[in-house]
């Protein structure tokens, strides 16, 4: 690590690690969601490594770009905005996109600027392929708290919102997809 990187605060070694668990073993948790070939926009993987660490707020496409490039073993390609884990994947394949039947109750982690527009217009996917909704409270928690202090919780009676032909996807045992849901599915 050379002085510049010291100064900014970027550790290589935890900046690897963390990306290896984002890209190739639970990107759920990041919130991020692999295309078919394990690609993800590198403005999203930025956005999610600067929440995770203070001295990493000012990460930047370069930093990601000097770790790939100094590495012994290429773990990583970036390309046309878009980065991915070459290998070592710990995923049983990509996250399915099957529609299933959603538990009664999920739950969606959310930060207090964005509550208004979500109880007027409901989750929408924003830059995202699906909104994220999570099996339990502790879940939605850690992914709230990435981008706030003060977490909100919502939560959505799936279930009901099923019945009413929202449409709902497996994303494993912790996470579950959906297009969007409107707001009349969210309890107090």
């Amino acid at each position: 690590m050379d002085a510049q990187q010291r100064n900014r605060g970027i550790d290589f070694v935890a900046l690897s690690k963390k990306m290896a668990h984002a890209l190739r073993h639970a990107p759920w948790i990041y919130e991020l969601e692999l295309d078919n070939e394990g690609w993800v926009p590198v403005a999203d993987l930025l956005e999610t490594l600067r929440a995770e660490r203070r001295q990493w707020r000012d990460l930047r496409e370069e930093d990601l770009a000097e770790l790939i490039a100094r590495a012994d073993k290429q773990r990583y390609e970036m390309r046309d905005g878009k980065i991915r884990a070459l290998y070592g994947h710990s995923l049983s394949g990509k996250l399915a996109k099957i529609e299933a039947t959603p538990p009664a109750l999920l739950y969606h982690g959310t930060t207090p600027a964005v509550l208004d527009a979500i109880r007027a217009h409901g989750l929408k996917p924003m830059r995202r392929q699906y909104v994220h909704l999570s099996v339990d409270v502790p879940t939605a928690l850690q992914v709230a708290r990435r981008r706030t202090d003060r977490a909100v919780i919502l939560k959505v009676r799936a279930a009901a919102a099923h019945a009413q032909g929202i449409k709902f996807y497996r994303g494993n045992d912790m996470v579950w997809l959906a297009d969007s849901v409107p707001p009349e599915y969210f309890s107090p």
